[in-house]
C-alpha cells in the first residue's frame, strides 16, 4: 500500500518520500480486543531476506535469524543435511566462496553481535552517563497510553486532537525531562511548529539530516515498539478505507522533537559522532557475510521441511478417495477453516465414517461483516484486515432485549470503574471482598462455564434476492462445492476459549480478525438454506438437492470441542443425519484430543478443557505454531495423512475455475493472510526482542490495546514467548511458508504478473512456491520472475535448478 503523502510546503518531496518510506517499514498493531497477525517484514519485501536483516540490524542490534546453534542441532540430528545445504549455498552470493564444510563450521559459531547505529539519544546517553533512550521511550509511552486508550484509564486524555496536537499541550506541562537535565524542554516544544510535518522538516533541518534516507526515520519508530506499530495500524487501516491517518508521522515529529532537544544541549560533544551515524545511515545496504550465512543456513532449514512434505504427499494415505468412492454421495460434508489446527479436527473427522468429507475454505466464508454483538455498542470487523466490510450484521434480539442488555453491560463497566477509583478502593476492599472469595475459589480451582452461545445473528439490511444469489454462488464456487452435495453441509467456523489472557484475541480465527468464525457461518447457512436462493443457483449451474441442510458449527481449537447452532434452523428432515453428526464430531473430538495432548506440556486428553478455565495457564493451546506449508488443491491430495497441524489446506479444483478466478482470490487473500501469520510466528520466534511480546507471566495491558512486560519499556506487539516455546524447546521452527498449487504454471503466472507486491512475496523468497503435478506430486518451484525449475526431493545439490518456465 505505498502511496507517497502529499508535501507540506516548508517539506522537501524527498523528505515526504523519507517519511512515508519509515511508516511503510513498521508493522501495523491490532488492538488486544481484536488480534489481527501481522508480518513484521511487512514494510521489507521489496528485498530479501539478507537485505533484510542487515537493515534491521543496523537499526537495531537484533538479528532476525536464529541463533546458529539451532541450525547446527538440526544438522547434527539429520534434519538438515549436506544437500539441502549444499543446494541452499548454491543459490545464494557464496555459492562461488564458500564450500560445504566452511559452511557447517560456521554454523557452529555464533556470528559476532553488532552494535547498532547510535541514536542522537543514545549519543546524548554516552556523554552524560544519563540513560535518555530510556526515557525517551518511557515519556512518550506514557503521553501515548492516555492518547489512544480504548477505556481502561480512569483518568482519560482529551479526545479530539490529532496526537502531536495533544502532545504538544502534554509536554509542555511535564516537568520529567527538564528534571532529568532536559533543559528548556517545555519551551522548546513551544517553539515547535504546530503541523507535524513541519516539525519534522524542522527537526530535520536541526540535525543536518540532508540526504539521510528514510532508515533513520525508520529507526526512531521502530525503537517505539508497539506504539510505532499501533499508529501504524491506524494509518493502514485508514489507507484501506480511502481516507488518510497523520498518527504514524504525528508520533515520528514527537520522537524526532526528543533527538533535537537533546542536540540542541549536546551537540557539540556528539558532533563528530553524529556525523558517523549520518554516514552509516547512507551507506548502501550491503548484507554482510554472516548476514549471507544465515540466509543460506535458513534457507536449508526450508528446504529440509520442503523435501520432507514431497515425501509425505507421495505417500498413499490410508484412507484416500478413490474415483469411486469419490462419486458417491457423501453422509456429511464439512467446511473448516484453512487453519492449520483444523488440519488436525479434519483428519480426526474423515476417520470416523467412510461418509464423512471434509474442505478448507478460509473461515469468514467469504463474508465479510462488521458484526455488533447483543450487549455490545462495538462492531466488530470479522473479516481480513486487508479487506473491507460488505455486510453488517447484529444479533437477532427484540429492541426491549437489545437495550436492556446495553444496560446492564454499561452498569458493569461503571462498576468496574467505580471499583478501582482512588476514593473508593480501601471501602470497596473492606466491604466488598467477601463476595469476590467465591469467584477467587472458582477461578483458582478452575470451574465455571465459559461465555453461553450467543443469539442468532442477522443482517441489518436485507440484501436482494439477486445479491444473495450472487453471494451463494461465488462462496460455493470458491470452495469448489458445486456437486455431489451432501445432506447433511456443516460450515464449521473456530474459535478458542481460554481464560485470563490478554493475547486471547490472537487464538481466533486470523481470517475473522481476531475473532471467532461462529457469525459468518450461521449467516452463510442461513443464506444458503433460502429455497428462492436455491432456485436460483441452478441458473448458475449449481444444483443444490432439496433435501440438503446447511448447519453452522463452530470448532472449539482449545477442547477440540463443536458446538452445532441447529436451533437456528428446522432439522425435523434429518433426525437420523443430525444424532450421527455429533457422535461422529464427538469421536473426532477425542482423537484430535489424543494427538494435541502430546505437543502441550504436562496436559491430558481430560485436562484440556480445564487448562482453558485455568487463569495461570500460560499455554492452553499452540495455535498456529509449527505452520510451514499452505496447500491448495483437492482434499483428496491430503486425505488420510498427517500433516501434524502444519499445514493450512484449502481446497481447489483447477478444472471448476472458470477463469482462474478462484485460484487468482487464494492466492491474493487466504495466501497473503497465512503469510502474515507465518511470519509473525517467525519474527516472535527468531527475534523476541523486536517482534514478541515477551513473558507472558509479566504482562500488563495498556489502554486496551496492548500490553507492557512488567510495569515498564515500550509497548510489546507479537506473540508471547510461551506461544513458541515450551520452556525446553521451540515448539515452532521459524520457517517461511511453502506454497503448494495444483494449478498449471501459466495461470499462476498471470495472476502474479497481475499483482505485483503478492509477486514479490515470491520473488524475494519470503514465500516459497511449489506445483502439484497430476499425480499430486511437488513438481516444480518456482525460482522468480515468472520462471519455474524442476524440484528435486532429493536435493541433489547441484549448482543451479534448471529453469523450464
Amino acid at each position: 500500500m505505498d502511496h507517497v503523502s502529499p508535501v507540506a510546503p516548508s517539506q522537501p518531496a524527498d523528505l515526504s518520500k523519507a517519511v512515508r518510506a519509515a511508516v511503510n517499514a513498521i508493522p501495523p498493531a491490532w488492538p488486544l480486543a481484536a488480534t489481527v497477525a501481522v508480518n513484521p517484514f511487512l514494510g521489507q519485501t521489496d528485498r530479501g531476506f539478507a537485505e533484510t536483516a542487515e537493515q534491521i540490524i543496523r537499526l537495531s542490534g537484533v538479528s532476525i535469524a536464529m541463533p546458529r546453534a539451532w541450525y547446527a542441532g538440526k544438522i547434527i540430528e539429520g534434519m538438515i543435511t549436506d544437500a539441502d545445504l549444499a543446494e541452499a549455498l548454491a543459490n545464494s552470493p557464496l555459492g562461488g566462496a564458500m564450500t560445504l564444510d566452511a559452511l557447517k563450521a560456521a554454523a557452529r559459531r555464533e556470528p559476532a553481535s553488532v552494535a547498532a547505529i547510535p541514536t542522537i539519544a543514545d549519543l546524548a546517553c554516552t556523554v552524560s552517563g544519563i540513560d535518555w533512550p530510556r526515557l525517551v521511550a518511557e515519556r512518550i509511552g506514557a503521553f501515548a497510553a492516555g492518547h489512544f486508550d480504548e477505556g481502561q484509564a480512569l483518568w482519560t486524555a482529551p479526545k479530539g486532537q490529532g496526537l502531536y496536537a495533544a502532545w504538544r499541550i502534554y509536554a509542555r506541562h511535564d516537568l520529567t525531562p527538564e528534571i532529568a537535565g532536559l533543559k528548556g524542554f517545555a519551551q522548546t516544544v513551544a517553539d515547535l511548529p504546530r503541523i507535524s510535518s513541519r516539525a519534522i522538516a524542522a527537526s530535520a533541518e536541526t540535525l543536518g539530516l540532508g540526504t539521510v534516507p528514510g532508515s533513520y526515520f525508520h529507526q526512531l519508530l521502530l525503537g517505539l515498539g508497539g506504539w510505532a506499530q499501533y499508529a501504524r495500524h491506524l494509518d493502514f487501516t485508514a489507507e484501506r478505507d480511502g481516507r488518510s491517518d497523520e498518527t504514524a508521522v504525528d508520533l515520528l515529529a514527537i520522537r524526532l522533537a526528543f533527538e533535537e532537544a537533546l542536540y540542541r544541549q549536546y551537540g557539540e560533544a556528539i558532533a563528530k559522532d553524529w556525523q558517523k551515524a549520518l554516514a552509516a545511515h547512507r551507506a548502501p545496504i550491503v548484507p554482510s557475510q554472516d548476514r549471507e550465512i544465515d540466509t543460506v543456513l535458513q534457507a536449508a532449514a526450508e528446504r529440509a521441511e520442503q523435501r520432507r512434505l514431497a515425501v509425505l504427499l507421495s505417500q498413499p494415505g490410508p484412507f484416500k478417495p478413490t474415483v469411486a468412492t469419490s462419486a458417491l454421495r457423501p453422509a456429511i460434508q464439512a467446511a473448516f477453516c484453512i487453519d492449520v489446527r483444523s488440519e488436525v479436527f479434519r483428519r480426526a473427522f474423515e476417520s470416523t465414517d467412510a461418509g464423512v468429507t471434509t474442505l478448507g475454505f478460509a473461515g469468514f466464508f467469504g463474508l465479510g461483516a462488521e458484526h455488533r454483538d447483543q450487549a455490545s455498542d462495538l462492531t466488530e470487523h470479522r473479516l481480513p484486515a486487508l479487506l473491507k466490510p460488505g455486510l453488517f450484521s447484529c444479533t437477532e434480539v427484540s429492541e426491549e432485549t437489545d437495550r436492556t442488555a446495553r444496560i446492564e453491560a454499561r452498569a458493569v463497566r461503571a462498576f468496574g470503574r467505580f471499583k478501582q477509583a482512588a476514593v473508593s478502593s480501601f471501602a470497596f476492599v473492606e466491604a466488598m471482598g467477601p463476595v469476590y472469595a467465591a469467584k477467587l475459589l472458582a477461578g483458582a480451582l478452575k470451574i465455571g462455564c465459559h461465555k453461553k452461545t450467543a443469539a442468532k445473528p442477522r443482517l441489518v439490511e436485507a440484501l436482494s434476492l439477486d445479491q444473495k444469489i450472487g453471494i451463494a454462488a461465488t462462496v460455493l464456487k470458491a470452495m469448489s462445492l458445486t456437486e455431489n452435495f451432501a445432506p447433511l453441509v456443516l460450515l464449521c467456523g473456530h474459535g478458542a476459549t481460554v481464560s485470563n489472557n490478554p493475547l486471547a484475541s490472537a487464538l481466533q480465527c486470523g481470517a475473522c480478525g481476531g475473532h471467532a468464525g461462529d457469525v459468518n457461518a450461521r449467516l452463510l447457512a442461513d443464506l444458503l438454506n433460502e429455497m428462492p436462493v436455491r432456485q436460483g443457483l441452478v441458473e448458475r449451474g449449481i444444483v443444490v438437492p432439496k433435501d440438503t441442510l446447511f448447519l453452522a458449527g463452530l470448532h472449539d481449537t482449545t477442547t477440540d470441542a463443536v458446538t452445532l447452532y441447529d436451533a437456528d434452523l428446522n432439522t425435523s428432515g434429518h433426525a437420523e443425519d443430525l444424532p450421527r453428526l455429533k457422535l461422529w464430531l464427538a469421536a473426532a473430538g477425542r482423537l484430535a484430543r489424543a494427538e494435541r495432548v502430546k505437543r502441550l506440556p504436562h496436559a491430558s486428553e481430560r485436562s484440556l478443557a480445564a487448562r482453558s478455565r485455568d487463569w495461570a495457564e500460560v499455554r492452553p493451546e499452540w495455535g498456529l505454531a509449527g505452520c510451514s506449508a499452505f496447500i491448495v488443491a483437492p482434499r483428496t491430495r491430503t486425505a488420510g495423512l498427517s500433516l501434524e497441524g502444519r499445514a493450512f489446506l484449502h481446497d481447489y479444483v483447477w478444472r471448476k475455475d472458470e477463469g482462474f478466478k478462484v485460484l487468482e482470490l487464494i492466492l491474493t487473500a487466504p495466501v497473503v493472510v497465512a503469510s502474515w501469520i507465518s511470519l509473525q510466528y517467525f519474527g516472535s520466534a527468531a527475534a523476541p526482542r523486536l517482534f514478541g511480546s515477551g513473558n507472558k507471566l509479566l504482562h500488563n495491558v495498556v489502554g486496551g490495546i496492548g500490553v507492557l512486560e512488567g510495569n515498564g519499556g515500550p509497548l510489546r506487539a507479537g506473540l508471547a514467548w510461551q506461544s513458541v516455546h515450551d520452556g525446553e524447546n521451540f515448539v515452532h521452527d521459524p520457517l517461511r511458508l511453502s506454497v503448494v498449487v495444483e494449478a498449471p504454471q501459466t495461470a499462476i503466472n498471470e495472476i502474479l504478473a497481475r499483482h505485483p507486491q503478492v509477486k514479490a512475496l515470491f520473488d524475494n523468497g519470503w514465500l516459497s512456491l511449489f506445483t502439484l503435478n497430476e499425480a499430486g506430486l511437488m513438481a516444480e518451484r518456482y525460482l522468480g520472475d515468472l520462471s519455474w525449475g524442476a524440484f528435486d526431493e532429493g536435493n541433489t545439490g547441484k549448482p543451479a535448478l534448471k529453469a523450464v518456465g
